[in-house]
């Protein structure tokens, strides 16, 4: 930076100033309890260049940055990615959350599976909410569920052909969601249940049986050296 070089680093469509360089009068200034506090404690400038750092994003940090200089003038579009892995058992509803508390008046979130078609998309300016359950072949007909309030997405009565690459994309915020659903095999909880107790007593009849085969033998053997005694006294 030169000597008498002012920068001002603003945020979002609104122009929300976020940090503030005045170099004349060394001056170096974070705002990052605006924007009810996105970026508490993330700040950091660089005292030399004035770049600015943000730590431990999150998706309320993606967005329109815009930095001005006495010389320039620079836009950046930052995109934040987020990566979960959710496993369910066939059967099952399962929602993809995205984080969100309460969707914006100029968001559109869409939502496609395995980097393929769109299979829900919300516009919240033109109050739109569509599900397209019918494409894929209809695997998801009358299956996909979308929360009015934040955009996330219920998948209902889950199968093994659902698991896959879900990707949720809002404005400048992408989420990953790796879906993994496991086949059941057989049994609920009760079932399962029933199976042990009667394996439990399969194996306890087995037992018992055993012992009175052992018994039995130690009988019949007991029984034909006592008839052999007696013959030889007689």
């Amino acid at each position: 930076m030169k000597d008498d070089d002012e920068i001002q680093w603003k945020f979002g469509y609104r122009i929300t100033l976020i940090a503030k360089i005045n170099k004349q009068t060394n001056s170096f200034t974070v705002y990052d309890d605006v924007l009810d506090g996105r970026f508490r404690d993330r700040l950091k400038l660089d005292n030399q260049t004035g770049s600015l750092t943000i730590t431990n994003t999150t998706m309320k940090n993606a967005g329109y940055y815009k930095v001005r200089t006495n010389s320039a003038r620079k836009s950046f579009d930052l995109t934040v990615r987020v990566v979960k892995e959710i496993s369910v058992t066939d059967g099952d509803s399962v929602t993809l959350h995205n984080d969100l508390t309460e969707m914006k008046d100029d968001d559109r979130i869409h939502w496609s599976f395995e980097y393929g078609p769109v299979i829900a998309e919300i516009n919240k300016w033109a109050k739109s909410f569509t599900v397209y359950d019918d494409v894929l072949d209809g695997r998801f007909r009358d299956r996909l569920k979308l929360d009015n309030q934040t955009g996330s997405l219920t998948i209902t009565n889950t199968g093994t052909t659902d698991s896959g690459v879900y990707e949720l994309d809002i404005n400048y915020m992408k989420m990953i969601f790796i879906l993994n659903v496991d086949d059941s095999d057989c049994c609920g909880p009760t079932e399962a249940v029933i199976r042990l107790v009667l394996s439990a007593l399969v194996g306890v009849a087995t037992v018992i049986l055993l012992v009175y085969d052992i018994r039995s033998r130690r009988a019949e053997r007991d029984q034909a050296h006592t008839q052999t005694s007696e013959s030889i006294e007689i």
